[in-house]
This record gives structure tokens, sequence and C-alpha cells, in this order.
């Protein structure tokens, strides 16, 4: 009896299941960051009229303040009706900007892409060949820096790292501006801008990957399919990169989603010591001005993006991987 070939269209149907499923999965969890943010911020001290009104202003006044931002109605009321706007898709408007919040979110995206964008290559040029460097060659002098450069790079603090870069770059040498990000500036402009924040960003988070790589590279170095490619003659790139790399990258993709999600969140302190206009210092703003629908519009936002990135990761599983199966 033939083995049964597998169906295109069968394994085409899967993948769209899975793919509806866990989008289906993604309304729980919009919810449930909803709850969390909106209850963590009213809980949280302040009030956003005191912003608008003088310190010595008559408790009327900060009472028409409170009516007319919609902070003087119950919490569960303010909730229910967030909630509602959000089923259609408005996220309310900004206290102080006075524009929609999806409009300023979106504003503010590009440059935290960017920055998202950068620190993920830096950390993956970084961190892949001295994984894969270190596995090749373990207990080396060149695996001890690989475990200097991995334990300095998951003990420096971001904003730390990115402090000295401004010190030695920007001040010190004046090869690349300390702060801030101008648009219309074009490539080089923007690559100038982005190029600090995103070593800052980048190399702490590196140190995770490069580490994953090195023992993911390890254990798949130990099996007999390799051993057998190597004793069949095969070229040693060829047998690190076809039958070693390509059947070790699912723990690394793995690490990678996690990566792209701590860049996201590292974003907000990066982008305040950078001055950037991202999302990051967008959020850090609103929370010091008690903005609460910018701040609840992108942290449920943002939390759909990553939920976004990690459903990618999982598709890709099967793409380096033919044996997974998603039914």
């Amino acid at each position: 009896m033939s083995a049964r070939k597998p169906d295109p269209g069968r394994r085409r149907c899967v993948i769209q299941s899975y793919i509806i499923r866990r989008l289906l999965q993604m309304v729980p969890i919009a919810l449930l960051v909803s709850i969390i943010s909106f209850f963590l911020i009213q809980v949280s001290p302040g009030d956003p009229s005191t912003f608008f009104v003088s310190p010595d202003a008559p408790p009327a006044e900060i009472e028409r303040v409170r009516e007319r931002l919609g902070v003087d109605q119950p919490m569960m009321v303010q909730f229910g009706r967030w909630l509602g706007g959000v089923v259609q898709g408005d996220l309310g408007v900004s206290f102080f900007q006075r524009r929609p919040v999806v409009e300023a979110y979106f504003s503010a995206l590009p440059v935290t892409l960017m920055l998202a964008l950068g620190g993920l290559l830096v950390a993956l040029i970084l961190a892949l060949p001295i994984g894969i460097l270190s596995a090749l060659h373990p207990n080396s002098w060149g695996d001890r820096i690989a475990t200097l450069f991995v334990f300095s790079g998951i003990s420096m603090p971001n904003f730390w790292f990115g402090m000295l870069l401004i010190l030695l770059f920007a001040v010190n040498l004046g090869w690349l501006p300390a702060q801030g990000f101008i648009r219309g500036a074009g490539f080089v402009g923007v690559f100038r801008s982005l190029l600090l924040p995103s070593l800052a960003l980048g190399y702490p988070n590196a140190a995770l990957i490069a580490r994953m790589t090195r023992s993911s590279m390890l254990e798949v170095l130990r099996q007999d399919y390799v051993q057998t490619a190597r004793a069949k003659g095969l070229r040693a790139r060829v047998v690190m990169y076809r039958h070693a790399f390509m059947n070790a990258i699912n723990p690394i993709l793995t690490v990678v989603g996690l990566v792209i999600a701590a860049l996201v969140a590292g974003s907000v302190v990066i982008e305040t010591v950078f001055n950037l206009p991202g999302i990051g210092r967008l959020v850090v703003n609103s929370v010091m001005r008690r903005d609460y629908p910018v701040i609840q519009g992108s942290l449920l936002l943002t939390a759909m993006m990553i939920i976004g990135v990690n459903l990618v990761i999982d598709l890709l599983y099967a793409v380096f991987d033919p044996r997974i199966r998603y039914d």
C-alpha cells in the first residue's frame, strides 16, 4: 500500500481554520486587556481636570471640567461607554490633543515600528553569528567571549547602555545626534536618528537570542543525521545551515517572538531617553497628564499588535518544519 500523499488543499484549509481560531481568541484577550488597563488607570492617583484649571479654581469650575471630560460619572458607566466605543472601532478622543486616539496612535506608530525593526536587526545580526560560532566551538575562547557577551547584555539596562552610547558617539565623538527625530529627513537622516536607539534597544535582547541559538544548535549538532551528513562528505557550510540551523530554528523563533514583545515594551524607555516621538513617548506623556483615552487605546492596540506578531511566529514554525501540523 502506497503512502498517502499530502493534500495541499487540506493543509491550506487547516491553516486557515487555525488562523480563524487564533483571531477569535484575540477577543477575550482584548476584553481582558481593556478591563485591566481601564481599572488600573482609574484607581491610580490623579485627576485630568487638574491640568485644565488653576490650583485655586473653585469646585464648581473643576466639576464643569470633569463633566466635559466625562470623568464625573461612576466608574462602571465610564467603562461601559468606553467599551461600547471600542466595539464600534472608536477609542475616544484625547483630552489634550483634541483628536481621535486612533489618529494620535498611528501618527506615532511609524517611529516605534522603525525603532523596533532596527532593534530586531541589531539583535539578529549580533546574536545569530555569535550563537552559531559558540555552538560550533564549545568551551573555546570564542565561546567564553560569547558567554561574556550574553551575561553583559542580560545584566545591562537598556537606558543605561543608551546613555553610554550618547556619551561616546554624540557627546565625545560628535558622529551621531544625541536626541530627536527629524521627519522628512530622508533615509540618511532617519538612519542617523535611529542608529543609537536601535543599538541600545537591540543589544540587551541580542544576548537572549544568542543564548538560545547556542543551546539549540548544540542539541542539533549531536543528532545522528548531522553526523551522517558530515560522514557523507558534505561541505561544512551545507551541514551547518541545511541540517543543523534549519532544524534548530524553531526554538530560536520562539525567543524572537518574545524579543519582539520586549522591543515594543522597551521602546517606552528608549524613546524617552532619545526623545523620539513614538508610541512609548506618547504613552509616557499621557500617563503624566492622565490622558485616559490615549493610555487605554494605546495599551489595547499595542497588545493586539503583539498578539498578531505571535500568530505570525506560530505560522512560521510550519514553514521551517513541515512536520508541524495545525489540526
